[in-house]
């Protein structure tokens, strides 16, 4: 009962499978898919058709030759052979052309809909989750190969119309010129061997994606080896053979369960097809002769016999054009499918028409009572945090690591929601403004910002994209940062590729770098940004672009709300306003000479600071040094 239980479902797990490739039909076109529907069949049928050829042909051979009937009726049906075998090849090669077209749209789909879900939450949290990352990972890398793809499964499946229509044409050819019974005989082991292959083919699938987490991890090791960004580090801490002995231990660790697997799949089961099938084919073989020899059918009759078999043993084993395709290519339509439940568990908030500060007035900022911790973390970054930040105002976030700086940040630009508290906005719950306008208002330079490889005017452009043709703004922007020159000196100016990994693309310093996006920054306050946040702005600039940057910091941000993260405590001493905090609260706050005035923790930084540097050059002040 049990194999009965387990037979049935493994069927009905097939035919879900198949339904859901065939879903997939609206995203390939109706008219391709039909024209590729109708060239399948047809390369099913066109081999039923070449063997009755020949086999008439091999039966007219002898009364042309013995009684000298008309040479015409040998010649008809071998040209009709010829024919179906000239139409057969060129089928295929239609179907081939037909089929890689339906790939590329349904891939084209499933790509468009892995983007979408990625981008479907304002909020990161859920691209934080090892376990969406995981059928991220899975459901890019099939995505990546031509053979595995959703797209390559749909075609795989109108493919797999032509053997079965060739199984059923040599069935019908047995049963018609032999016998039924035998026709059922090769039918039986035909489907038991499609049954070993694809029932097989699935079992093993399952071990691939139970491997998932191992497979991402070797294919992040293998870009690392053969990447440029831990080339350097890789050499001058000789990480390289650790490198290899963990990519080929890991690897080896998500091969073991597949190749066990694969060897108590295959292995002793095909033993038992391999026995049937002999059985079965011999049975019907050993009839076919007994009929020959009572002359109960005719040599043509036998010769069509004999092909149908050996087709239809043929017909048993793997389709490569349908079988690894309608499979493997169901993996990533199954991990996007998963990727797209996960990311729909963390819907955005619903739009409560609320409506937000002005969008010309520099907002007051309230974090109230902010409880806040990572999944897996021990314990919370935040827990009862309560901070004002003035409108029009600078201020700036001091402490050391873990304190908590960079985490506020991305709970105000509202990437995570805090788990308790509320931030708010001139008194209004960012929580009930649509993420889309709050987001629009904040420009942000992240600690880790993003280098595009495109031209350096998108890089700029970014900050209010819809606003890409404002040239001007653009330059103003690179301007401010003191980057406009640089730029216009590049071969195509302020069009030219920010990457070497392009012809005519050139590669800026770390600190031209941290420059354009600050510039990306001041671009979307030019056009409606009315809250700047800088995380560690200038730590990426040597100490004299440092000075100047903060000489104009008070020009560029005027009116605004700004937030300044930084560790070099020399930096936020024209803050309007300081904030050190620590272990997630607010321990001091105050201006620059009030903090240094009151003698606590801040002044304590600060000195400390101040005297780990030797003032080199007259006149300046030891605190613009650079924290080592």
């Amino acid at each position: 009962m049990a194999v009965s239980t387990t037979g049935a479902g493994s069927l009905r797990e097939a035919a879900a499978a198949r339904l859901r490739i065939a879903r997939l039909w609206p995203a390939a076109g109706a008219g391709p898919s039909a024209v590729a529907l109708a060239l399948s069949g047809l390369r099913g049928l066109l081999p039923v058709v070449f063997a009755i050829a020949v086999a008439t042909t091999v039966g007219r051979i002898g009364p042309v030759l013995r009684d000298g009937a008309p040479q015409a009726q040998v010649w008809w049906p071998l040209a009709a052979a010829g024919a179906a075998l000239v139409a057969l090849q060129l089928a295929e090669a239609a179907q081939k052309a037909v089929g890689e077209r339906l790939g590329r749209n349904v891939d084209g789909h499933m790509y468009r809909r892995l983007i979408q879900a990625s981008l479907s939450t304002r909020e990161i949290t859920p691209l934080e989750d090892p376990a969406v990352l995981d059928e991220l990972g899975e459901a890019g890398h099939e995505l990546r190969f031509a053979f595995r793809t959703p797209g390559a499964a749909y075609a795989g499946l109108i493919a797999l119309v032509g053997p079965y229509t060739q199984v059923a044409g040599f069935t019908a050819v047995v049963a018609v010129v032999l016998d039924p019974w035998a026709a059922v005989a090769m039918l039986a082991v035909v489907l038991l061997f499609r049954h070993g292959q694809r029932g097989g083919l699935r079992r093993y699938a399952r071990v691939i994606r139970d491997v998932a987490a191992l497979r991402r991890e070797s294919r992040y090791l293998r870009r690392l080896a053969m990447g440029p960004t831990a080339a350097k580090e890789l050499r001058v801490f000789d990480l390289t053979g650790w490198l290899t002995g963990r990519y080929r231990d890991v690897y080896r660790r998500s091969l073991d369960p597949v190749w066990a697997e694969r060897r108590r799949i295959y292995l002793r089961p095909y033993l038992v097809y391999t026995t049937v099938g002999l059985v079965g084919v011999a049975a019907v073989l050993a009839l076919s002769g007994v009929r020959a020899a009572d002359d109960v059918v005719d040599l043509a009759a036998l010769a069509l016999v004999l092909q149908a078999v050996m087709a239809l043993i043929r017909l048993g084993e793997f389709y490569p054009d349908s079988d690894t395709q309608t499979q493997y290519g169901m993996n990533a339509e199954t991990a996007v499918t998963a990727f797209e439940r996960a990311m729909a568990g963390h819907p955005e908030p619903a739009d409560t028409g609320r409506a937000g500060p002005a969008a010309t007035t520099a907002p007051a900022i309230d974090v109230t009572g902010v409880r806040f911790g990572y999944p897996g973390a021990a314990e919370p970054v935040f827990d009862g945090l309560d901070l004002h930040i003035p409108a029009g105002q600078c201020t700036a976030l001091v402490g050391v690591n873990g304190a908590g700086k960079t985490t506020l940040v991305k709970l105000l630009a509202r990437l995570y929601s805090p788990d308790a508290g509320a931030v708010r906005v001139d008194g209004v719950d960012v929580a009930d403004l649509p993420a889309r306008d709050w987001q629009r208002r904040i420009a942000v330079v992240f600690q880790d910002f993003v280098r595009y490889e495109l031209s350096a005017a998108a890089n700029i452009g970014f900050g209010a994209v819809e606003h890409l043709d404002d040239r001007a703004g653009i330059r103003r922007a690179a301007q401010a940062v003191g980057l406009l020159d640089t730029l216009d000196a590049l071969p195509d100016g302020l069009d030219t590729l920010l990457s070497r990994a392009y012809d005519g693309g050139v590669d800026l310093s770390g600190g031209q770098w941290q420059r354009i996006a600050i510039a990306r920054a001041l671009f979307a306050l030019y056009h409606g940004s009315t809250v700047l946040v800088l995380d560690e702005p200038t730590a990426a600039l040597d100490v004299r672009a440092e000075a100047e940057f903060f000489a104009r910091f008070a020009e560029l941000t005027r009116g605004r709300t700004t937030i300044l993260i930084s560790h070099r405590l020399s930096s936020v001493r024209l803050a309007d306003r300081i904030v050190l905090l620590d272990r997630g609260r607010v321990v001091e706050e105050g201006s620059h000479d009030q903090l240094m005035a009151a003698g606590g923790r801040y002044a304590a930084m600060f000195t400390l600071q101040a005297e780990r540097f030797v003032d080199d050059e007259p006149g300046r002040d030891p605190a613009v040094q650079r924290v080592g």
